[in-house]
């Protein structure tokens, strides 16, 4: 989807429909009129973690900067928000890092050219049980059925990795289930369908649910000793912690890794928008913090630090980058 350019006072055209028009980038506010753009973003199926921080994010943004209107658009996930992006049919997508460093790293592909905008947050893997199961390491999961999240979605590949690294085998040494919707892990935990969700990150809901359910939960995160392990066998993996009060009635940290998730850009999204992009999002970083916890990573530092390498961040937030010497 390209941009859908409006003027002021006219209709916003905010439909998926608009943003297959074709555009440029922002200009300037002249002395007679002032354009405003249509930019559409790809997040994931309903009830996961890409929704609530997509729509978190176009909200924040969009009253930042009112000239543009950031239009969330749910989809199967990481794994379609890669083609469409490249297609020109999305202008950003949220990219968990699996499937981002896979791309990037073009194994079972050749390489994307598409570009970093922001990292967004940190993804902490972990299987959450309900509190009064029998279930408290990765081994006892073995041969049981596990929900590894939305088909499409990253959290299936994190989960590959890091049981990888651990010598097994996601389809062949658990019942695995993989979902339609996102939303639909909890409601399986809680009623005994499956003995263990997978996910990741900060204020995860599907964590977040299933720590609010009657039963309540507890957590399975690798050991020390298979955190050594996995990272021998998969380095891109980071040492994560989930702090203690993440989830209800989690009163110790979580030590378990993971990588970081990104909003990606179209590889031809122009320089001063992304510039532009980039401005808006750390003039906000304060109160996207406030709106959504898990928002509370994304800053610019983040990005620097999170970007495998700094010629995958897009130019235009490189320019802002040093501007404001983030990097030199």
């Amino acid at each position: 989807m390209r941009f859908a350019m409006t003027l002021l006072g006219a209709a916003l055209l905010a439909s998926p429909a608009a943003a297959q028009t074709g555009g440029t980038a922002i200009p300037t506010t002249t002395t007679s009129q002032t354009i405003s753009q249509t930019i559409s973003l790809g997040t994931a199926t309903p009830g996961g973690g890409f929704p609530l921080y997509g729509n978190a994010f176009a909200e924040v943004m969009n009253a930042a900067d009112p000239q543009v209107s950031i239009v969330p658009r749910n989809t199967r996930g990481s794994n379609e928000n890669i083609p469409l992006l490249e297609k020109g049919e999305l202008d950003l997508a949220l990219v968990a890092g699996e499937p981002a460093y896979e791309a990037f790293a073009g194994i079972g592909r050749a390489p994307v050219r598409l570009k970093i905008l922001t990292a967004i947050y940190s993804n902490p893997g972990l299987f959450v049980v309900r509190a009064d199961s029998p279930y408290r390491t990765i081994r006892d999961l073995v041969g049981q059925p596990v929900a590894f999240g939305a088909r499409g979605s990253g959290l299936p590949i994190l989960a590959r990795y890091v049981l990888d690294g651990l010598g097994l085998k996601q389809d062949e040494d658990f019942k695995a289930v993989y979902l339609d919707r996102a939303g639909d892990g909890p409601a399986m935990v809680e009623d005994g369908r499956v003995a263990a969700l997978w996910g990741a990150g900060i204020g995860w809901p599907g964590f977040a649910a299933v720590a609010s359910s009657p039963a309540g939960a507890r957590f399975i995160a690798p050991s020390a000793e298979e955190v050594t392990r996995i990272r021998a066998r998969h380095a891109f993996l980071k040492p994560l912690t989930v702090p203690a009060g993440s989830y209800p009635k989690q009163t110790e940290p979580i030590a378990s890794l993971g990588s970081w998730s990104f909003v990606l850009t179209r590889e031809d999204l122009p320089d001063d928008v992304a510039y532009r992009l980039a401005k808006t999002l750390h003039g906000a970083e304060v109160t996207f913090c406030k709106r959504l916890a898990q928002a509370c990573e994304t800053t610019a530092a983040n990005t620097v630090a999170a970007a495998p390498k700094m010629e995958l961040i897009h130019p235009g937030v490189m320019k802002y980058f040093r501007e404001i010497a983030v990097v030199k």
